[in-house]
């Protein structure tokens, strides 16, 4: 085993290998690409030492938290990439598009059931967990979950980190020995392994995902049982769509990032979080191309600033060094809560002093209520909270910074801040490309007081917790442009 793996293999049952298998699997759940991937590279690893053919299975169900034509299509861009990748390769692929739940469980236990050992994704969230339980009952064999979601291995910290300040403390004591374990960029290339068996021998029905095939996928598509009132988004997915906006951000806005990153003319938002949360590009992958673009290597970093600020650590400009903070602080204390806490996007997971001053005021008087259907609808009173929403719903993501001031209006006009977290959840992960995500989680629970501290004054409803308003938000920002694209010109059909 690669000694750079330890900190990053979940071992999901006390099963051994079986020698005798036909090959060694992988499935493809979470880590939806053929390079800078762990447990790619590990499943190749295994399948080199065991001298076996690699199967790679990457599935696309249609049970996972608010299936819809959105976020299948964006996945279905991604297998015709990964597909094309793995062609030339020395591995099987097959991507699988599940058209029938029941036949889920004959899929899963035929192919692990031949197989020496099952390598997967280690995600931190409720889905995964129960596909691999539901695995570990069809089958006799080892199950390895392997993390490769960010830079620091989610399993290292020993806690869950209450503030950025606290995590990002630690990332400065802790985070340098991992920047020397980067995954092996293509760990198919160059690799000689025995031949898998023919796909047809199997007896699936696999969904291969070759150029060509594209109205045919968005036939199939329109056939599925999931939901198409949610459409597709006006961005593409798949790895290649990920590399082109990634090299886009790194030629010309991390440059501007600090000062333009909340701009609305000319924002400076990297757009990249649909693609790392569909595993389509990891972190590892807008690491290095930050980095060689400004020339910086671990010499560079200032081991004895240790302060937990946001700059200096890095040995940077502000821009990068902002854009990093982003990448590794903020998004991996969200998968750190997610590890750490069983709870973490559950109310009570809140910290104390905001649940304690939410419950103070949670009989203020709301000058607005709306039902969700009408926040669904954008029909609220607030012209740029409606465009924010209008943008959710059309592409699938919002301006990072009206995001936070819309979560903290919904705070404002729902009965309950326990109703606010749940209309949030609801839209966000119905909509958003980034949704169901850890990262994403953080962004809405910090409109409740996570990651942040008590203010003052106190004030009606928010109590201690930060307070933002659209007023504030049209001073600092040139909306008319934006709220022209996004004004009311037809009813949104959600």
């Amino acid at each position: 085993m690669d000694p750079q793996l330890d900190h990053r293999i979940v071992m999901c049952n006390g099963r051994s290998e079986q020698t005798d298998g036909e090959y060694v699997l992988y499935w493809m759940a979470f880590n939806r690409r053929p390079e800078n991937n762990f447990s790619l590279q590990f499943a190749v690893d295994k399948a080199i030492a065991l001298n076996k053919p690699l199967l790679i299975l990457e599935t696309l169900w249609l049970d996972y938290p608010n299936a819809s034509a959105r976020f299948h299509e964006f996945v279905l861009d991604g297998m015709k990439d990964n597909e094309r990748a793995f062609r030339k390769s020395p591995v099987t692929y097959i991507g699988y598009v599940e058209r029938d739940v029941a036949l889920r469980e004959r899929l899963l236990q035929k192919l692990a059931s031949n197989a020496c050992l099952v390598v997967t994704d280690a995600f931190p969230c409720e889905h995964m967990e129960t596909l691999i339980k539901e695995l570990n009952t069809l089958t006799s064999v080892s199950i390895l979950a392997v993390d490769s979601n960010g830079i620091l291995p989610v399993m290292v910290p020993e806690k869950a980190f209450t503030t950025a300040y606290s995590f990002r403390r630690y990332l400065q004591k802790n985070l340098h020995e991992h920047l020397l374990c980067f995954p092996r960029i293509t760990p198919c290339s160059g690799q000689v392994l025995p031949k898998a068996p023919d796909v047809s021998s199997l007896g699936l029905t696999a969904w291969g995902c070759v150029d060509g095939n594209s109205s045919i996928i968005s036939a199939n598509l329109k056939s599925l049982p999931i939901n198409h009132a949610v459409p597709p988004a006006t961005v593409s997915g798949g790895r290649r769509a990920g590399l082109e906006i990634l090299k886009e951000f790194v030629s010309f806005k991390l440059r501007n990032y600090a000062s333009q990153r909340n701009s609305i003319d000319e924002c400076s938002a990297s757009g990249l979080s649909p693609y790392l949360h569909f595993g389509h590009i990891s972190s590892h992958d807008i690491f290095t191309a930050v980095m060689q673009k400004v020339g910086w290597t671990p010499a560079c970093l200032h081991h004895d600033n240790v302060s937990g600020k946001r700059l200096g650590w890095w040995g940077l400009d502000e821009d990068v060094e902002s854009f990093l903070d982003q990448l590794i602080t903020w998004r991996e204390i969200g998968f750190n809560a997610a590890y750490k806490l069983n709870n973490f996007d559950k109310y009570e997971s809140l910290p104390v002093w905001a649940k304690t001053t939410l419950a103070d005021h949670e009989l203020d008087l709301r000058t607005h209520l709306y039902q969700i259907h009408e926040l669904e609808n954008a029909e609220t009173h607030d012209e740029i909270w409606n465009a924010a929403q209008r943008q959710l719903v059309k592409e699938g993501r919002m301006h990072n910074y009206l995001r936070m001031l819309w979560g903290k209006k919904v705070l404002e006009w729902s009965r309950s801040s326990q109703e606010a977290l749940e209309r949030l959840i609801y839209l966000n992960n119905k909509y958003a490309l980034d949704g169901n995500n850890p990262n994403s989680y953080s962004g809405i629970f910090w409109c409740f007081g996570r990651y942040d501290r008590a203010w003052g004054p106190e004030r009606p409803i928010f109590g201690k917790v930060r307070y933002m308003t659209s007023k504030n938000t049209a001073r600092k920002l040139r909306l008319a442009e934006y709220l022209s694209r996004y004004q009311r010109r037809e009813p949104l059909e959600v």
